[in-house]
C-alpha cells in the first residue's frame, strides 16, 4: 500500500503569511553564505542538504484528507477536508483507459474541517464516477447535503452527477472494499468519531484522528492497543502537546504526541505519523514537536523495538 497525505491540518485550513515566507528566504540566504548556484536544481540540492525541513519546506495548510493506494481498481480516501480538491484533480490524471472510476470515502466524523472539501471535489461532477461514502454515522448524507444548501453554497448537492452510495458500518465488524479489509473503531469525540484499520497482503494502516486519549486513563485504552496492534503505519491525531491536553484543551476531542507514542508502543506498531496539526502552529512549531516526539520515543522505548516517528505534511507519500 502507498499512503498519500493531501491534507494534514486540523480545525481549519491555513496559509503561509508573507512574513513567514520572507523569513524562510532570509534564513536560506544566510545559510548559503554567498554561494553561487548554476541553476535552481543545484540550489534545491543545497537547501535539502543544509536546511531543516521548516526552512526549505512546509507542512501545508489543507485539512484532513489521506489517500490509501492499493485497492483493486478503486480509489480509497480518508476524510473530505480541503485537501480533497487536490486529490480529486490528481485522480483524474490516474484514471486508466476510460475505466469508470470508483471512489471509496471513509469518514472519521462530520465536523466541517473533515467535509469542507467535498463541494470542490471534481469527480463528484463526473457522471461515470461512483462515490461510496463509508461511515459509522447514519447522518453522513444529511451533513454533506446540508453544507451545500443555498444559504451556504451556490451548488446544491443534487447538481452533482456521480452515483452516490452511503453505507453505515458498525464498529468491530470487518468488511471488504476492493480487496482491502477495513474495520472501524469508535473514538471519543463530539458527535462521535471513528478510526479505520486497512489491511492487505499482511500490511496494516491505521487512520485515527479526532480521538481524545487521556494520559491519566490509559488503562481504558486497551481497545485502541488491540486496534493498532502490529500496524505498519499509524496515522494519529497529535494536535496538541501533552501540556495542552492536560491544561487548556482537555475535553476538546484531540490527543497528544506523547499519548500516541505510548499507544503505539503498547500495540507494537512500527511507524507513527503525527497528524491533524494545530492550525496556529508554525512550521517551526510542528518541527519542534516532531523532534520532541522522537526524543520521547527514545527515552521510553526500553526493550521494545524502535517506533519510527514521522511528521505528516501535505504532499508526503509513505510506502507501507
Amino acid at each position: 500500500m502507498l499512503v498519500r497525505f493531501w491534507g494534514t491540518r486540523g480545525s481549519l485550513p491555513v496559509a503561509q503569511r508573507a512574513d513567514a515566507i520572507q523569513a524562510k528566504i532570509a534564513h536560506a540566504l544566510v545559510a548559503a553564505g554567498g554561494r553561487r548556484f548554476a541553476d535552481e536544481a543545484e540550489a534545491d540540492a543545497f537547501a535539502r542538504a543544509n536546511l531543516d525541513f521548516a526552512a526549505y519546506g512546509a507542512y501545508g495548510g489543507a485539512t484532513s484528507c489521506v489517500e490509501i493506494e492499493g485497492a483493486d481498481g478503486a480509489f480509497l480516501v480518508c476524510d473530505l477536508g480541503s485537501g480533497l480538491r487536490e486529490f480529486g484533480i490528481d485522480s483524474f490524471r490516474r484514471i486508466a483507459g476510460g475505466h469508470p472510476p470508483v471512489y471509496h470515502v471513509f469518514l472519521s466524523h462530520l465536523h466541517w474541517d473533515h467535509i469542507m472539501g467535498f463541494p470542490f471535489f471534481g469527480p463528484a461532477f463526473n457522471p461515470a464516477a461512483t462515490i461510496v461514502i463509508h461511515s459509522g454515522h447514519a447522518d453522513a448524507e444529511t451533513a454533506l447535503r446540508r453544507q451545500q444548501e443555498e444559504i451556504s453554497f451556490p451548488v446544491p448537492f443534487d447538481w452533482l452527477r456521480a452515483k452516490f452510495q452511503f453505507v453505515v458500518h458498525p464498529p468491530g465488524q470487518p468488511f471488504d472494499v476492493a480487496g482491502v479489509t477495513v474495520t472501524l473503531v469508535a473514538q471519543h469525540h463530539s458527535h462521535d468519531s471513528y478510526g479505520y484499520r486497512f489491511e492487505k497482503g499482511g500490511r496494516a494502516v491505521i487512520y485515527s484522528t479526532d480521538s481524545e486519549h487521556k494520559v491519566e486513563n490509559m488503562d481504558a485504552e486497551a481497545a485502541f492497543e488491540a486496534f493498532f496492534a502490529g500496524a505498519d503505519l499509524v496515522i494519529c491525531d497529535t494536535m496538541y502537546s501533552l501540556g495542552d491536553t492536560v491544561s487548556l484543551k482537555q475535553d476538546w476531542g484531540h490527543s497528544s504526541n506523547i499519548v500516541a507514542v505510548d499507544l503505539c508502543h503498547a500495540a507494537g506498531a512500527k511507524r507513527l505519523a503525527l497528524f491533524h496539526h494545530e492550525p496556529t502552529y508554525t512550521d517551526q512549531d510542528i518541527q519542534r514537536m516532531h523532534a520532541e516526539t522522537v526524543r520521547y520515543e527514545e527515552l521510553v522505548r526500553a526493550d521494545r523495538p524502535q517506533l519510527e516517528v514521522i511528521c505528516a505534511y501535505d504532499g508526503l507519500e509513505v510506502a507501507v
